[in-house]
């Protein structure tokens, strides 16, 4: 339950300095609060507030209703006092989804900020708040709180305040407010986890079915993975510098595979080979624990993977699909139907960039194999403000090769049956899949190594024949 809100000091105060310098200042505003939310603490920590951007009608996504006019014989003149506030929720939570994407691990979307006067929020019902807040929870698939924030800006009379909804009953209950220094006091994790995940497909499954089953095993064995802390096996006890960042590294345990001869092949449509290497981050608040670090990387490892699906799935459902789209290897992905496969088949996810933000803290964005950088900076405009102006040489790309997932033929899942298709496959070039040069060594080694086994058993063959040929000659001598 929290009970108190710490935010940024310096930064929100220039974000509340800003709106009201700005000429002519907004009667209201409304836009998201990124922060943290710990299930192991009872405080909130607020970095950011963001303004959600205009709808794409040009209108505001918070406005003043005028109340009702008043059934009287004489008309009373209504004045920005009577009016309550009026929210867009579709474009509010659309905005959510969209900033979520882009939040590293340890930051995420905590709740919306309202700038209205004192009398116009206190018109607004109870209801429309939670509706609003409600929406934005539910535009994100991280982790599940009960609670989210409302903070109200106020400036006629000028002063914050700091409200905590209950998203089960709607409830609106105030908590403390105050002010640290929280992003100069952030610290920084990092790790690159590899993984190869692959299972079986079902005729009748779908695309993105099958993909969510690979990562949801992927998700069980991130969660199973014990964590080195720059070369320290993680405990709780453990000490670490404030320098960073720094660097992570996750042990899986071992696998009890099971060869697919040895699987039920009732139903089955291919085999799926979902592997790649994911760069993930995660920013530790002032007084979390490491344990809170490690967590928030295991859940960017996952949430990143989620945000390349949902890109793939969203330019698939896109009604004005390019020319250039509908030829890629993203798009065509979409709609394979595996028990139609006669070869493998083998596409890339978009890569993860990190583009700066605040104080040093980075956002990011996924590129398709198309794009460039700038096209990553360009989206992330339109709904977070960035500090500065992000020059191309200050974008990470830790990345180089991206997720991909490797739908094989049908027919290669009958023993017996193997295709020529896999060893064509072998031989295709820029696939962008991680381990497809292994498998042709692999397959390369194995050939090698039954020559070795030959050689072997040939020198032993006239090993033998010399040692007959001696000693029958020395038993025949007098």
């Amino acid at each position: 339950m929290v009970k108190a809100v710490v935010g940024d000091e310096a930064h929100l105060k220039a974000f509340e300095e800003a709106l009201s310098s700005s000429s002519p200042p907004p009667q209201a505003q409304v836009g998201l609060v990124v922060g943290k939310l710990s299930a192991s603490s009872d405080r909130a920590l607020v970095y950011s507030l963001l303004p959600t951007p205009p709808t794409e009608d040009a209108a505001p996504a918070c406005s003043l209703r005028a109340a009702p006019k008043p059934k009287t014989s004489k008309p009373k003149a209504t004045s920005s006092s009577d009016a309550s506030l009026e929210f867009d929720v579709d474009w509010i939570a659309e905005h959510a989804r969209q900033v979520s994407r882009m939040l590293l691990g340890g930051m995420s979307v905590v709740g919306i900020y309202i700038w209205a006067s004192e009398a116009s929020f206190k018109a607004t019902s109870p209801a429309v708040l939670s509706q609003v807040i409600r929406a934005v929870s539910q535009a994100w698939y991280g982790r599940a709180f009960t609670e989210r924030l409302l903070i109200h800006i106020s400036y006629s009379p000028r002063r914050w305040a700091c409200r905590v909804c209950e998203l089960a009953s709607g409830s609106l209950r105030p908590c403390d407010f105050k002010y640290s220094k929280l992003l100069s006091s952030l610290q920084t994790f990092r790790c690159a986890y590899n993984f190869e995940i692959r299972l079986t497909a079902v005729q009748a499954e779908p695309f993105k079915k099958v993909i969510l089953k690979a990562i949801s095993h992927l998700t069980e064995e991130v969660q199973n993975a014990r964590a080195l802390v720059n070369g320290h096996l993680f405990s709780e006890d453990i000490n670490i510098s404030t320098e960073g960042p720094h660097q992570v590294d996750f042990l899986v345990p071992f696998k009890n595979a099971v060869p697919v001869e040895e699987c039920s092949l009732d139903g089955v449509a291919g085999l799926l080979r979902f592997a790649g290497s994911v760069s993930a981050f995660a920013y530790l608040g002032p007084k979390e624990s490491v344990s809170e670090a490690i967590s928030d990387l295991k859940a960017d490892i996952i949430t990143s993977i989620r945000s390349r699906l949902d890109i793939i799935l969203d330019d698939a459902d896109d009604g004005s699909v390019t020319n250039e789209l509908e030829q890629s290897p993203s798009q065509k992905a979409t709609q394979v139907v595996f028990h139609e496969l006669r070869e493998s088949y083998s596409f890339s996810f978009p890569r993860r960039v990190l583009i700066p933000w605040l104080s040093g803290a980075y956002v990011c964005d996924y590129l398709q194999r198309s794009e460039t950088t700038e096209d990553a900076t360009a989206r992330c405009k339109e709904v977070i403000p960035l500090e500065t102006a992000a020059e191309t040489s200050t974008i990470l790309e830790p990345e180089s090769a991206a997720t991909c997932g490797t739908p094989e033929s049908f027919w290669d899942m009958v023993p017996g049956a193997r295709s020529e298709a896999r060893d064509r496959s072998s031989r295709l070039k820029g696939s962008g899949c991680t381990g497809q040069d292994g498998d042709d060594r692999s397959r390369r080694g194995q050939g090698g190594m039954n020559l070795n086994v030959l050689a072997a058993l040939f020198a032993l063959l006239v090993a033998l024949i010399a040692g007959f040929v001696f000693t029958f000659s020395v038993g025949s001598n007098p």
